[in-house]
């Protein structure tokens, strides 16, 4: 029987997992639970033990991460009785200014991480409760948590601060930034495909439904969009983005609209959706072929093209952009739209190279050398669960 660590990578309608050798780290399976709380509920799986849980069916409407995440370890408990859980490892969006690295987690944890959940109202109310489950389920098994916000704590404090009084800065309304666990297996890996340009000035592209940019140097962040809350910055799916926060005021003021209705229209109905009417979906829209598609794509590659020479500018250059999750791993034509915007920076795209997915796409005359580097934050919460088995956590 060989030990094993369980990663639970919640989002705000699945529950992504994967479970791992504690000695060698290799995958015994992942997989996710897509849709939870619907009819439309499904289990997908892969890796060399995905036979054991395949024919799985996760029961309908479920109603939370909870549940969802109860029965999945009961799961792999049945069905995978000989890689023993020696722990459990969450991905939790928001650690705020004190979780700075991974940490194992206990009540007070736990009680601290509840005060984050206005901050990340989509995701840190489901990331605890699958702890929670998890803790009811199996009370003696270690867990460790690893934060989204963490990647972010190297940056300057100029790129930390808002023009704020110093009284709410001093209270923790602070630029935190998100999206760290991918971003640090990113910088993790480029110098395989960068080489010495690893750690030079580079820019990583977390483009999926949920979508951030951010600008290492030496392999640490320096700068990023996301700010106080995961809604800064790109245009995503459903999220606007950066706003005037005079149009937040207006819709108040003028509109009559609450703080819960501002809440929900700019996390829930707009970004692609929004400005399409039609999906957030990347993919959809681009088979689509209306003008509001056209326009809702437009503007998605537009503002990350912006961003991105924002964050150019914070760099002093550009050496290296990566593309990475959904839509920056598997659509060619946004990154293609993302490219052309960035020329003046240097960049060009080779177009057999973006067809095929990289993972160099950029064209031998580009200053720039450009990549797609598929994303993986299990592994790096696998990690900090081992390092937590071995003390060094």
């Amino acid at each position: 029987m060989s030990e094993a660590a369980l990663v639970l990578n919640v989002g705000s309608s699945s529950v992504k997992f994967a479970l791992y050798s504690v000695d060698s780290l290799d995958v015994i399976c992942r997989g996710g639970i897509e849709a939870v709380g619907s009819e439309r509920v499904s289990l997908r799986v892969s890796g060399p033990r995905s036979d054991a849980l395949a024919d799985a069916e996760p029961p309908k409407q479920t109603g939370d991460h909870a549940s969802a995440a109860e029965w999945l370890l009961a799961l792999v408990r049945e069905r995978l009785p000989d890689a023993s859980l020696a722990a459990a490892g969450h991905r939790v969006v928001h650690g705020g200014a004190l979780f700075t690295d991974p940490v194992r987690i206990d009540d007070d944890v736990l009680a601290t991480l509840d005060r984050f959940i206005p901050l990340a109202p989509n995701h840190q109310p489901q990331n605890l409760a699958a702890i929670r489950a998890v803790m009811r389920a199996s009370p003696k098994l270690p867990q460790v948590a690893c934060f989204d916000t963490a990647f972010h704590r190297t940056q300057p404090q100029r790129a930390q601060w808002f023009a704020l009084p110093r009284a709410l800065t001093d209270e923790g309304i602070v630029r935190y930034g998100f999206h760290g666990l991918s971003y640090e297996y990113l910088a993790d890996v480029l110098p395989r495909f960068a080489g010495e340009r690893a750690d030079a000035r580079a820019i990583l592209a977390h483009l999926g439904n949920g979508a951030s940019l951010c600008a290492i140097e030496r392999r640490r962040s320096v700068a990023t969009t996301m700010g106080f809350t995961a809604l800064d910055g790109l245009v995503m799916g459903t999220r606007s983005g950066a706003i005037d926060p005079g149009v937040v005021l207006h819709l108040i003021e003028e509109k009559g609209l609450s703080a819960a209705e501002v809440s929900d229209l700019l996390y829930n109905r707009s970004g692609l959706l929004g400005v399409s009417g039609i999906d957030s979906d990347v993919r959809v829209l681009e088979a689509d072929g209306s003008a509001e598609a056209e326009q809702a794509l437009d503007l998605f590659a537009y503002r990350a093209a912006r961003e991105i020479g924002s964050l150019a500018a914070a760099l002093g250059g550009l050496d290296v952009l990566v593309f990475s999750a959904g839509i920056g791993e598997h659509s060619a034509s946004m990154r293609a739209r993302i490219g052309r915007y960035c020329e003046w920076l240097g960049v060009a795209i080779e177009d057999e190279a973006n067809a095929a997915h990289g993972p160099r796409i950029s064209a031998s005359a580009s200053r720039v050398d450009v990549f797609v580097i598929p994303t993986d934050e299990e592994l790096v919460i696998a990690r900090a669960a081992k390092a937590l088995l071995d003390g060094r956590a």
